[in-house]
Order: structure tokens, then sequence, then C-alpha cells
């Protein structure tokens, strides 16, 4: 059944105990645009931050925290999150309102040789709405990192580097920095329960890329002169 807009949640009085944590689900590669056009809208990925960050939440819940959407609206987008496998009911909450959780399962998505328009698209729109979040929070983190207590400070790092890699030694990095990230994120699943939660943890994040500086058909240096670069062939054709 299509959901054709944002409506009211039903209230009555009593509350039931969430199910059990979901466990871990297997990776998923998202190929479908409907699934990727129901992350790229900024509300939605809010909404799934809050989510991971305070555990399972109803809709009137998360407006109160988000400041600036209704009840309404926010389970409007819970729903569309819920339709494409993003998140799960986990019981009720105050005045039997459905509460969510998040679905603890790796994913990932990224354009591939054999893409279709509407898919390339849709990868493309997902990939501006994350990356403005991302930066939009870096930034959040940079005006108030001064006020955060000093174990938090020293633990917390941005890097930038550049190497000369090959396309072979690109690829051994991104399976070694996975591998380090599956042990360290992965395991912790559990943890999208507060409740389970080491004294003091904090919800973290993690952005990264390695990408090539130049495109491949760039012009290189002068083996002669390293400050120069060769130029390209312009002759006339």
């Amino acid at each position: 059944m299509i959901d054709d807009g944002p409506q009211e949640a039903s209230a009555t009085t009593t509350a039931e105990p969430d199910p059990a944590p979901a466990t871990l689900a297997e990776p998923r590669e998202l190929r479908d645009p409907a699934e990727l056009r129901a992350l790229a809208h900024p509300v939605r990925l809010a909404i799934l931050e809050l989510l991971i960050t305070n555990g399972p939440s109803t809709a009137t819940e998360l407006a109160e925290q988000l400041g600036d959407e209704s009840p309404a609206n926010c389970s409007w987008h819970l729903r569309q999150l819920n339709r494409y496998g993003f998140i799960e009911e986990a019981g009720t909450g105050p005045g039997r309102q459905r509460r969510w959780r998040v679905i603890p399962q790796p994913t990932s998505f990224g354009p591939t040789s054999d893409d279709t328009p509407e898919l390339t698209h849709a990868i493309d729109a997902a990939d501006e709405v994350m990356l403005g979040r991302e930066i939009a929070v870096l930034r959040a983190w940079q005006s108030t990192r001064r006020d955060e207590p000093e174990q938090w400070r020293d633990a917390s790092f941005a890097l930038n580097s550049h190497a000369w890699l090959t396309a072979d030694e690109m690829a051994a990095f991104q399976t070694e920095f996975k591998e380090l990230l599956a042990r360290h994120s992965i395991p912790q699943a559990d943890r999208l329960d507060p409740a389970t939660r080491p004294a003091g943890a904090r919800h973290v994040r993690l952005v990264t890329w390695l990408i090539p500086h130049q495109p491949v058909h760039s012009p290189g240096p002068d083996p002669d002169h390293p400050e120069r670069v060769t130029p390209r062939n312009t002759e006339d054709r």
C-alpha cells in the first residue's frame, strides 16, 4: 500500500515493553533507486541519527528532539524508513504510539559500470545529502570543541594525508581499513540499546574517503623539472 502523507499517531494511555533487540543483519548493498531516495532526505538522516543515539523512540519523542518537525511529519518519515527496511517497530511508548529502532545492518552503495540513469541520479543525490550532513556535524563540533572535556578533545582527531598509490594499493588499503572498522564498530550492534552501553560512552562518528587527486589522464611531472607539469598534446586535429 502506498503511503500518501503524514498522519497523526493514535493515542491511548498504556505502553508495552519493547521486543528483544534485533541481531546484526547481513550487509546490504543498496541498488534500488527508491531505497536511496528514502535516505536522501535531511530529516530522515536526522531521525536515523537520533534513533542510533537515543535508542527506540516514538514520533512524538523524535519531534521534540528535532524541534522543528511535527509528530505527524516524523511519523510519515518513520514509515518511509520502515518501508525500505532501515528501521523496525520496537513495541509501543506513551499513548501506545509505536516505537521505532534502527535495524543494525551494514549498508553500502556506490556507482558501478551498469548503473541506470535513475540509479545514478539516486546515488548522487544520497551522496550529496549525506556529505552535507557530515560537513554540518563537523562544523558544529569545531564550533563547540573548546567546551568539551579535555579527554574527549584529545581522543578526537582529524587527519589529512597525501600518497602515491596504485589502484591495487588503494584497494588493499580499503580492505585493511574496513577490517579495522569492523573490529571496532560492527561488534557494537548491541549498543544500539542505551542500557547496554558502557558508562560514559558517546555516539561518535568516523567519516573518511580515499580518492585519486587527479583524473586518470592528467598530465604528470616533467622528469627533468619536477616543479613543472608536462603539457597535454594540443596539436590540431
